[in-house]
């Protein structure tokens, strides 16, 4: 428990003190976010806001991470590991995309299909290697069971072991594309995003604790409610850094915000709560957890499919919270209003996961 408080105390103070740091650095080198012509007006006033401060919430995680397991005198897993590359590769496709934006002062910055590429690199190296790595109790980081809770019976290695692994490589890249791109579509107003995010990932940092207080591995008489969960004390550690990186964010990416997360950030929590929801076997009760990005990136589905059925639109703009500002709602006022529904969907997950737990207790 040490490490895991430790994680989060030094993210959020590196968050925290760093950040003002980055957004010098970043007023000094003309580093300011463009704004798309076809948003809400009040955006333009955002202009030149320092923008990539993802580097920042990565750079605090990962060196929470270090400290902890250095202070405390563990060695990493490698679930946190994994779990960090998946974070740290696709906050760098996200700082290209940003960087470009930038230095081009437009609102597209990598193209499609090299973006793409770049996380379609990085999401089947991760989905590869989870498979890997069986410790002394043969359990790998992650399974090719989808699961709710706990891993299920539906098998995607049914067919055999070399189409097993295809399957499971689409799966978890699907899982990665769309938990990067809800978060991304998420961050469009001061704060939404970073504060969703302290809200999802806090329910993960408790369910990795539960999961390690209750771990098959660790237990000496481990009961039926045992999880297999290879490595859930690590899994804790970053998570409680994801924690304390965003809270420490926040401070200075609230309402008016001096700096903003860019893709670096958008796409590197995403792909975290992604690569949580494998790592845990919890894949299908992150959609509750995150319900608030699951809830933004449908707005923007629904709008563009019956916009090319019908050519009319179901809401002023998409994502959702553009709607409620064309609307006449006050950015801070969608913005609390968001993070309590987050809020809401994180308390409805981990109530969900303690149920299925009760029974089998």
């Amino acid at each position: 428990m040490m490490a895991i408080l430790i994680a989060g105390g030094v993210a959020l103070l590196l968050a925290l003190l760093g950040t003002p740091l980055f957004i010098r650095l970043l007023v000094r080198r003309n580093y300011g976010q463009f704004i798309r012509q076809d948003g809400p007006t009040a955006h333009f006033t955002k202009r030149g806001t320092p923008t990539m401060g993802g580097v920042v919430i990565i750079g605090a995680t990962v060196l929470g991470y270090a400290v902890a397991n250095l202070a405390t005198g563990r060695l990493p897993n490698v679930s946190g590991l994994l779990l960090l590359f998946l974070m740290v590769g696709l906050g760098i496709i996200g700082f290209l995309d940003d960087y470009i934006k930038i230095s081009r002062q437009r609102s597209l910055g990598l193209n499609p299909v090299g973006k793409i590429i770049g996380q379609a690199a990085v999401g089947v190296t991760f989905a590869v290697l989870v498979l890997q790595f069986p410790n002394e109790n043969y359990r790998t980081p992650a399974s090719t069971r989808i699961s709710f809770v706990r891993d299920s019976s539906l098998d995607l290695a049914w067919a055999g072991a070399g189409l097993g692994l295809v399957l499971f490589v689409l799966w978890a890249n699907f899982l990665i594309t769309a938990w990067s791109n809800a978060v991304n579509l998420t961050d469009g107003l001061d704060g939404l995003a970073s504060g969703a995010s302290m809200f999802v990932f806090g329910a993960y940092t408790i369910i990795t604790i539960w999961q390690s207080n209750q771990s098959c591995q660790y237990l000496t008489d481990p009961g039926p409610g045992c999880y297999e969960v290879r490595d859930p004390r690590d899994l804790a550690i970053v998570t409680a850094a994801i924690v304390g990186a965003c809270v420490g964010f926040l401070w200075w990416n609230t309402s008016p915000a001096q700096i903003f997360m860019g893709d670096t950030g958008s796409l590197a929590l995403g792909g975290a709560l992604a690569g949580l929801s494998i790592l845990t076997r919890t894949e299908v009760l992150a959609v509750i957890v995150g319900g608030l990005f699951v809830v933004i990136v449908l707005s923007d589905v629904i709008q563009i499919g019956y916009f090319k059925m019908t050519g009319r639109r179901v809401f002023r703009m998409a994502p959702l919270h553009h709607h409620f500002e064309l609307a006449g709602w006050g950015e801070v006022t969608i913005v609390v209003r968001f993070w309590i529904i987050a809020a809401l969907c994180a308390a409805a997950g981990l109530g969900l996961f303690y149920a299925e737990w009760i029974p089998t207790s």
